[in-house]
């Protein structure tokens, strides 16, 4: 029991300030990864060989290069061609762009499984390019790549870790600053990665009522 005393309200206070930081870098940065995953796998299905190309090479560089490395790019290594991001920014933008290259395999996937009839049937209708993804084949993809998307933002949610890495303070961050304050490094990281356990918890649960939700009987057989 002598271990609990040591969170006295100022500890609890330092973490908590920490747990809204981390929350704010994560609602952010899997909206974005979202957005960009269904963006760039619509483009490496749909998209001319140049698009492909490019895509494909986003892919390629933000899958390649470790998180932390990007990270350490977005926030010391621009302001040596005069662009200054702020901490939280700098990680946002780093979590978007790696999410967003990792669920665009899933996504990429989820589109080339929607049938070639159902295209087909779709531009003799005189569909466009745009009107067919955003009516045909998207609403189908969505619902197949939301397992490893989601599985995916639960990564994320343990990646944001990483941001105190580029001075801003999340939950880690302030805990290594407790810890290094009062070498209780056990009873600080033990507290933290429960929380995290908690916060990936609540996700999974939440994806999986969306998943539910949006489940058709029949359509992984028949779609």
């Amino acid at each position: 029991m002598r271990e609990l005393f040591f969170f006295q309200p100022d500890v609890v206070s330092a973490l908590m300030k920490g747990l809204w930081v981390s929350v704010q870098l994560i609602a952010p940065s899997a909206v974005f990864g979202v957005i960009i995953g269904f963006t760039i796998g619509a483009l490496r299905v749909y998209g001319n060989a140049f698009i492909k190309a490019v895509a494909n090479g986003y892919v390629l560089i933000f899958r390649g290069f470790p998180l932390v490395v990007q990270l350490f790019i977005w926030y010391f290594g621009l302001p040596y061609i005069g662009i200054y991001l702020p901490p939280f920014v700098a990680a946002v933008l780093g979590f978007s762009l790696c999410s967003g290259a990792y669920q665009s395999e899933y996504v990429r996937g989820a589109f080339l499984s929607v049938k070639t009839g159902q295209t087909m049937a779709a531009r003799a209708l005189g569909f466009s390019n745009i009107k067919m993804i955003l009516f045909v084949t998207l609403p189908q993809a969505f619902r197949r790549a939301l397992p490893g998307c989601g599985n995916e933002i639960i990564y994320l949610i343990k990646y944001s870790s990483l941001a105190y890495m580029i001075t801003c303070i999340e939950l880690t961050g302030q805990g290594k600053i407790i810890a290094s304050d009062s070498f209780r490094y056990t009873e600080t990281f033990m507290v933290i990665g429960a929380v995290y356990l908690v916060l990936t918890s609540a996700a999974a649960w939440l994806l999986r009522r969306l998943e539910d939700r949006l489940h058709i009987p029949g359509f992984e057989q028949y779609g």
